[in-house]
């Protein structure tokens, strides 16, 4: 069993916003929803590495429309080098980040930010290991 998709929330007529935060800001591809779907509102993102989808989050119409506070994706990059980037990118499309809860999930680095709903979405990397030589300081 593998994930397929997060669904999120967001208000009625506010695609534009949500292309700005998790198009723009967080740097996901919009795919087009089913047309049985489309009707309905929302957006579609995905982030895609060599032609495989490896995330995706639908953002739904939901009324009435309360953000998600505690609830949320987490989307794990690569290192911490590209999750500093990322988190400079989002700050400056406008968007939260906060460093608050750094280093308290074992092994990772994290921080959170807001979509423009107030949604919350945690972005996170693995924290580099080091070697037994670095270790000892052997060299």
């Amino acid at each position: 069993m593998q994930l397929h998709h997060v669904q999120v929330s967001m208000p009625r007529d506010q695609e534009e916003s949500a292309r700005a935060f998790y198009g723009a800001a967080l740097g996901l591809t919009e795919v087009l929803k089913p047309a049985a779907l489309a009707g309905r509102g929302g957006a579609w993102f995905r982030a895609v590495s060599g032609g495989t989808a490896l995330a995706e989050i639908h953002l739904g119409v939901e009324e009435p429309f309360v953000p998600a506070s505690k609830a949320h994706p987490a989307l794990l990059l690569e290192d911490v080098d590209a999750l500093e980037t990322l988190a400079e990118r989002i700050e400056g499309a406008g968007f939260e980040v906060s460093w608050a809860e750094r280093d308290t999930f074992s092994g990772f680095v994290r921080f959170h930010s807001r979509d423009g709903f107030g949604n919350r979405v945690e972005l996170l990397a693995p924290v580099p290991t080091q070697s037994a030589t670095e270790q000892s300081g052997e060299e």
